[in-house]
């Protein structure tokens, strides 16, 4: 069993660092509004606002997560690589209670930008605690706990191994698609408020699942920047 884990990190990793990966993956998949991958392992609830075109405004309810501190690198899916060698130890029981934890999805890289096109960006890479665990969250050295509020965020969706050059293309044409829209107005009053604001990207799928990948660009707002909406 052992080996068994060590060979499905191994392998995770090096999926992880490939260039070639999204050669893997087809754009004829069709993505769905909910991951499939949520079907089977347990994911942070939450409600659908509303469905538009190229986005998504989802409300997530209060979800916990065990996160990393920030890492320094030019690259997403080196940082993300690094940060989930940190949760993988983790929730096989390198904690201080020494408990295993089920695997959840999705895992989230929190992005915040550099100022230059080669400056070292930061980056919270964060595994979502199981209901089982959230009254206690084993403590861990290096980790830390975030305990998010009701959060509104503006979702789209892609598939294949995610690249560093395409989460840009991807966050640009989510931030496109909002454009005009109350959603996106209240985006760019939430980042005018914190310009070092960040963006998320989450990945739902194993290492191991070649076809129907969901990954997806997340931007967050505060509902009260949302012009004339009632609350929900």
């Amino acid at each position: 069993m052992a080996a068994l884990k060590l060979l499905q990190l191994a392998l995770y990793l090096n999926l992880f660092s490939n260039p070639n990966r999204s050669k893997l993956w087809s754009e004829s998949e069709n993505l769905q509004s909910f991951p499939p991958s949520c079907n089977r392992i347990e994911c942070p609830n939450y409600d659908v606002i509303e469905i538009g075109n190229g986005y998504e405004i989802r409300r997530y309810n209060s979800p916990i997560w065990i996160s990393t501190s920030k890492i320094q690198d030019i690259s997403l899916v080196e940082a993300t690589r690094t940060g989930f060698m940190l949760l993988f130890d983790y929730i096989q029981g390198k904690n201080e209670y020494k408990k295993k934890i089920e695997m959840t999805a999705p895992v989230i890289t929190q992005v915040s930008p550099s100022d230059g096109p080669i400056c070292e960006s930061s980056f919270v890479v964060s595994f979502y605690v199981p209901k089982e665990n959230q009254a206690d969250p084993p403590p861990a050295e290096g980790l830390h706990i975030q305990r998010w509020d009701p959060t509104y965020v503006a979702v789209r969706q892609f598939g294949g191994f995610v690249s560093d050059y395409q989460v840009g293309e991807e966050a640009a044409a989510l931030q496109s698609s909002l454009e005009g829209s109350k959603w996106g107005a209240a985006i760019q009053k939430s980042q005018a408020a914190n310009p070092k604001s960040s963006y998320i990207v989450a990945q739902y799928n194993s290492p191991f699942e070649f076809f129907n990948r969901v990954n997806e660009i997340w931007l967050s707002f505060d509902i009260h920047n949302v012009p004339t909406i009632s609350m929900m």
